[in-house]
């Protein structure tokens, strides 16, 4: 996440909207409006989350010109056309500021000064660290790998060949990235505009991946929009999955290959992905669930401990009886 400070009225400036409240309030960081802190910027779009505009304690948060509040609000609100839309705009710019602020820095010298390896840190040809990354003692970083700046990985470490992991995330200790990899990659966000195309929406966090977890082979795991995706402690993840952008996984959650999981969903401890399971955006996947093989999930599930079946998916019990009436159609 780069660094920045604005006031309100700054930003109601770049995005050509208007300040209710305090126009010298500060912004340092981005958030999501349920994580909304003092010198954060969150952004309110989307009716189902209207109330955390109410409990939000961010210094100031985007919302629609037209927006009407049903209780008190905390934050300097500013006003816009359309919040998502001005989030991916100021995303954007924020991004082109770090990257114009940014000198081009090629392998030189100074890198040493900057880069920190543990002992025994094994680098493979043709591999690269940033500047300001950090390695653990004893991780293994083998040939053709891409490590960005200001990454850090923890100890004991197993990075397998063409594993690309980008700037900024955080890995633990006694991780194991297998080959061709993705860290940390842009999630598909993107904002409709009223022309009918689509504006990139920039994205400024990173991932964060637990202590003891496995990441399978062309695996991609993409960074947050803002904040961090989080893969807890002890999760294994197989070949060929996709997590999107802002996800959370629970700790010692395992999940088999093909699995895509879309953005923001949190999925609970202890639970049990088989092959190709789909999951819906903005879902909340209780612990010690188990979803079986090719089951698509487009609701919560609110109940630890249950196991689901089929597109889309349902309680087992529930399943099968549905299936014995199909199959039984199936024969007339």
């Amino acid at each position: 996440m780069p660094k920045m400070e604005y006031t309100a009225k700054q930003l109601a400036k770049i995005l050509k909207g208007t300040v209710e409240g305090d126009p010298d309030v500060k912004v340092t960081d981005f958030a999501k409006i349920e994580h909304g802190k003092p010198g954060h910027l969150c952004f309110y779009a989307n009716p189902k989350y209207e109330q955390y505009v109410y409990t939000c304690k961010a210094s100031a948060l985007l919302v629609n010109k037209d927006f009407e509040p049903k209780q008190p609000v905390t934050p300097t609100l500013i006003r816009v056309e359309n919040a998502y839309s001005s989030l991916a705009d100021l995303l954007k710019y924020v991004s082109t500021q770090r990257r114009t602020d940014r000198r081009h820095r090629g392998f030189r010298s100074s890198w040493f000064l900057t880069t920190k390896f543990g002992k025994k840190v094994y680098l493979g040809s043709h591999s690269y660290v940033g500047h300001h990354a950090e390695i653990g003692d004893y991780t293994k970083i083998y040939e053709n790998v891409y490590v960005g700046d200001n990454t850090k990985i923890g100890k004991h470490c197993l990075i397998y060949p063409g594993v690309s992991i980008y700037p900024g995330m955080i890995i633990g200790d006694n991780v194991i990235i297998h080959s061709n990899a993705v860290i940390g990659s842009d999630g598909f966000g993107n904002a409709p505009q009223p022309d009918g195309t689509w504006e990139k929406i920039e994205h400024l966090g990173n991932v964060i991946i637990g202590d003891n977890c496995e990441i399978g082979a062309c695996t991609t795991i993409d960074r947050a929009e803002m904040e961090s995706t989080i893969i807890g402690k002890g999760v294994k993840i197989d070949n060929l999955c996709q997590i999107a952008h802002n996800v959370e996984i629970g700790d010692n959650t395992v999940m088999a290959a093909q699995c895509g999981i879309a953005g923001s969903t949190k999925i609970g401890k202890n639970c049990i992905l088989a092959g190709q399971v789909g999951i819906a955006g903005h879902l909340t996947i209780a612990d010690n669930t188990t979803i079986g093989a090719q089951a698509g999930v487009i609701g919560n599930i609110k109940e630890p401990g249950q196991t689901l079946l089929g597109s889309p998916s349902l309680p087992i019990k529930n399943y099968m009886r549905s299936y014995a009436i199909f199959k039984k159609q199936g024969k007339e």
